[in-house]
């Protein structure tokens, strides 16, 4: 026995494989929409962490920035007292610069050389006086100059030919002159005077 199938069955397939299709496509965009929702997801959660992240970093550094204005003021304050400390113990060191000052003078003026007037601006000594001779001035100058460590740059400024009268009948040519130095301070004194020890020493 034959049996035939009168029924549409190429539409009812055709319409199968249509709503199999459609099925399908909403299957895949419900899948598409779930994945991309997922990864939106996954990226506003890293975002946010990487954001909060960076607000802690933010926050630490506005911390370090105020530290390190708080060293750097520190800091000027440290070099102030320094500066403050340096100046207090030049003071305490340069207050026997005058003792310094004539023993000096003394041992390196040669005979014949006399003092008349002596001033002190700040580290500037002005000297006047009288020698016997142009070339008892040049030696001053020497000693001034190479013997001591408590005098520097010797300048002359003036030099005259004058006449000193010793009685009334007998007068003298002498030549008076004017010169500028400077004081040293004692802290620079003492450095030189140790760097030509440890020169005489080796």
């Amino acid at each position: 026995m034959i049996l035939i199938n009168l029924l549409p069955h190429r539409e009812a397939a055709r319409k199968r494989r249509r709503e199999s299709f459609q099925a399908t496509m909403v299957a895949s965009a419900i899948a598409g929409l779930l994945i991309a929702g997922l990864i939106y997801w996954v990226l506003q959660t890293l975002i946010a962490d990487q954001q909060a992240r960076n607000g802690v970093l933010k926050a630490e550094i506005q911390v370090l920035e105020g530290q390190i204005k708080e060293i750097a003021n520190i800091e000027e304050e440290i070099a102030a007292l320094r500066a403050r400390q340096k100046a207090v113990e030049d003071l305490q060191a340069d207050r026997n610069l005058p003792v310094h000052l004539l023993t000096e003078l003394v041992k390196q003026l040669p005979d014949g050389v006399y003092v008349t007037n002596l001033k002190q601006t700040n580290q500037s000594i002005e000297l006047k006086g009288v020698a016997q001779s142009n070339e008892r001035i040049s030696e001053m100058l020497r000693n001034l100059s190479n013997n001591t460590p408590w005098l520097s740059k010797p300048e002359l400024v003036e030099i005259v030919a004058s006449n000193v009268a010793l009685s009334s009948r007998d007068s003298r040519r002498v030549a008076s002159f004017n010169l500028r130095f400077q004081l040293v301070r004692s802290s620079e004194a003492r450095k030189a005077m140790e760097t030509a020890a440890s020169s005489a020493k080796g």
